[in-house]
């Protein structure tokens, strides 16, 4: 087979070559398009089993992988036909997951040169940026991610959806609003993971601070409007006043001994925190807080539940001296 691309039925082996390359690319396509790092896995496995009881119906007047994009994009929107609406309300989120930055460099290392390779690195991967998207209604995000992020024709994108070019046009038009609506205003002055040394100090005292349960310390460390919440428990608290105010009202000051391991999630700073329990003589998972920083200040916290540990493959467990420990 001298060009897989044009193949019009491959066999099993052919099959598999030809998806493989492209699975992590597609999760993160499944990811932005549904929040849910889960939902993704399982959403990839359908659209490779779409393209494999479809594999007839490959002309070759598209590359694969754009053709695999495609069976993906619907298959998401057929997910999120599923959902209960209003899984963003408020300028909260309910349904979002961080997603390990390891497997972001799956996707970097295939080819530099990729469209996709490009953006896992920028800021469409970012948790603000995937809490935006999460706000649209699923055909203009559908649009928005097509168009903007991985750079089809709005022909080909009005083709793929069964609508009018004018239709796309429309719909980007209108998902462009709903993301400057909710994006941050300072998106372009966001700093990157553990590039920058002062974003490394700044993670290193909100540690610091944190093992110590030392909220006055904390609270120094928080721009005036900050913005934190915990999805998918309900919440979402803006300004130092009232994100303090909920630490100290949920017992933060009295949570006992932690420790804790620096991370990174969808390409920004991350820190997980283990709890010591006695009964289990060893530290458990208690939180991932992924931070957004903006002008040497921490700008958002989003707190992800001790569940997401093993996917973002993160110790189950710490003995006393802080060590990993096999469960």
């Amino acid at each position: 087979m001298s060009n897989p691309d044009e193949a019009h039925e491959p066999d099993d082996a052919a099959f598999s070559r030809l998806t493989e390359r492209h699975r992590r690319e597609l999760h993160v396509h499944c990811y932005r398009m549904l929040g849910s790092f889960e939902d993704a896995e399982d959403t990839v496995q359908e659209t490779l089993l779409r393209a494999w009881r479809r594999r007839e119906t490959f002309e070759g007047r598209s590359t694969w992988r754009a053709w695999l994009y495609g069976i993906a994009t619907h298959a998401c929107l057929d997910l999120l036909a599923r959902r209960r609406p209003a899984a963003a309300t408020g300028g909260e989120v309910r349904w979002l997951q961080p997603y390990p930055d390891h497997l972001l460099d799956e996707v970097a290392a295939d080819d530099a040169q990729q469209p996709e390779a490009r953006v896992v690195a920028q800021e469409t991967i970012e948790l603000a940026y995937l809490v935006a998207v999460q706000h649209l209604a699923p055909r203009p995000r559908a649009v928005l991610i097509l168009r903007d992020v991985l750079g089809w024709p709005a022909r080909d994108t009005a083709e793929l959806l069964g609508d009018s070019v004018n239709s796309v046009n429309s719909a980007l038009q209108r998902a462009r609003a709903g993301m400057r609506a909710h994006l941050p205003a300072e998106r372009q002055d966001w700093t990157h993971g553990g590039e920058d040394a002062a974003t490394r100090e700044l993670v290193r005292r909100f540690t610091d601070a944190s093992l110590a349960t030392d909220v006055g310390a904390l609270a120094a460390l928080l721009r005036e409007d900050v913005r934190c919440s915990m999805p998918p428990t309900p919440g979402l608290f803006i300004g130092r006043d009232a994100v303090v105010a909920d630490w100290v009202q949920d017992g933060f000051e009295d949570l006992g001994r932690m420790r804790a391991v620096p991370t990174s999630v969808n390409r920004q700073p991350a820190v997980a925190f283990y709890l010591w329990q006695e009964s289990a003589g060893a530290y458990l998972p208690l939180t991932v807080d992924a931070l957004r920083i903006s002008g040497g200040a921490i700008t958002e916290i989003l707190t992800f539940h001790a569940d997401r540990f093993g996917p973002l493959g993160l110790p189950e467990r710490l003995t006393e001296d802080g060590h990993d420990r096999d469960a």
